[in-house]
Order: C-alpha cells, then structure tokens, then sequence
C-alpha cells in the first residue's frame, strides 16, 4: 500500500510535467524574461535576469523587483528564508540580502573582508546562517548572521582524494547539498560533517524536500526517493526551450528564457 501510494503521487507529478506543456488553460503563465528562478516555502516566485530579480506572488501577481547595476550580474538567489533572501554577486565577491518587499535589510557583505577571496557558491542556512564555498581551498565554510566562521569542512580535495568543481548547492532540513557534476550530490550536516554521496552526476540545479530530489537531466525531469534510492524519470515535451524545472509543494514550475509556467497538482 505504502509502495502504491508513492507511485500514484510519483505519476501524478510525471503525468503534470506533459500535461503542463501542452495544455495552456490548466497552468499560470508569468511573463518574465529570466535566466534562472526559485521559489521560497510561501509559495512566491523570484525570477532573475542579468542585475535583476523580480518577485511575483503564488498566484502570478507581480509584487516587486530590486536591482543594483554596481555590482554586476546576479550568480545565485536563495530565498529558503523568505525574510532574508540571499543574492550573490560572483564577479564582485559580494552577498546581498533582502527582506521580504526586496528591499535590502543590512550592508551588503564583502567577502574580501571576512577573509574569503575566491568564493564560488554561496546559500543560506539555519538560524539565519549562510555557506560559502571558497575555491582557494576548496572548503565549505558557514557563518552565522554576525559573520562568525562556525563550520569549516576543511579541504574537501585532500578529504575525497578527488578534484570537485560544485556548480549549486542548497541546505534542507539541516543538511547541505552541494552539487559537483562530475561526482554527484555530496550531503553534510550542518555542523559540517560528510554524511553521503548520491550518485546523480551531470546536474545543473535541483529542488529537495524530506522524501525527495527533483531535477532535469538533458530530456528528462526526475525524482530520486531519499529513502529508498528509486530513480524515476519522464521524458519532456519541447526539452529545448525549458532552461529549469522546479517541484515545490505539490507544484511543477517550468522556467524559459522569456516566461514561467505553474502547474497545480
């Protein structure tokens, strides 16, 4: 029966994803040209575009945008915490964060100033933390609100004898997943302990909840169950158009280069 269940939800989900892209009055359409997008536990969508991200309400609504032209083009948005949303500026070693009216609610943080001048990644964390992960030594550090180091995993290149080059990374339910295409997932806790690898390789971005990973790879958008390790995939329709795909509380989003769409489960 529990077995039954999941499959139904799984072809629930997989029979959206074709539904989706062929039938235009059963999804919300948002246009908004983006280069990538997420969305925060409430259900709003941020959608960013070069210097620019946009904030729409769950129902597609246009609440606010925010932009700052000093400091270049945006690498990443985290928005796990919809009162600090985190956007981080590669170029400029630099993280902004804002409230939830996309205002920003603190000096933005140079992170030259806190010793860390090769960062690649960073993502927010519990209790109002972030993670950077800092190329020079190839180490995962967290910080908490007053920009005190609180983890540090060490160098992860002499841990896991192997060269990493981690494209995104995201913490849930208090365990970070940072992602290196040509390894797989690896997960740690947030006290910075290695915990796992999964196995999925070649990955840009995905959505994690408590049972699930959610992601595309080349023509096909899949689930990987945390618990029992099943892969589950479904081909996509128009594949080419879509530049990412989201599942979140029991909604498909489906991003392209001018617009998103939202399905309902």
């Amino acid at each position: 029966m529990i077995f039954l269940k999941k499959y139904i939800f799984i072809l629930l989900i997989f029979i959206s994803v074709s539904y989706t892209q062929g039938d235009k009055k059963a999804q919300v359409e948002i246009i908004s040209p983006l280069d990538f997008f997420t969305i925060d536990n409430l259900g709003n969508i941020y959608t960013v575009k070069n210097d620019e991200v946009v904030k729409f309400l769950p129902n597609g609504e246009f609440f606010a945008r925010y932009s700052n032209l000093k400091l270049g083009k945006i690498a990443s948005i985290d928005a796990t915490n919809p009162l600090k949303i985190i956007l981080y500026y590669r170029d400029f070693q630099t993280i902004v964060f804002l409230d939830n009216q996309l205002s920003a609610n603190s000096e933005a943080v140079l992170l030259d100033a806190i010793g860390l001048e090769q960062s690649e990644l960073a993502c927010a964390g519990s209790n109002n933390s972030f993670w950077i992960y800092n190329k020079q030594n190839n180490e995962l550090i967290r910080f908490n609100e007053n920009l005190k180091k609180v983890t540090a995993t060490g160098n992860l290149k002499q841990i896991f004898k192997t060269d990493l080059t981690p494209n995104y990374m995201i913490e849930h339910n208090g365990f970070l997943f940072l992602n290196c295409p040509n390894n797989g997932i690896f997960v740690f806790d947030m006290f910075g302990s290695y915990s796992k690898l999964i196995a999925i390789k070649e990955l840009k971005e995905f959505s994690v909840n408590e049972k699930a990973i959610y992601y595309k790879k080349d023509s096909v958008f899949c689930s990987y169950n945390l618990k029992d390790f099943e892969e589950i995939c479904k081909p996509l329709i128009n594949n080419k158009f879509v530049l990412g795909i989201k599942y979140i509380n029991k909604k498909i989003y489906f991003g392209y280069k001018d617009s998103l769409v939202i399905k309902t489960l």
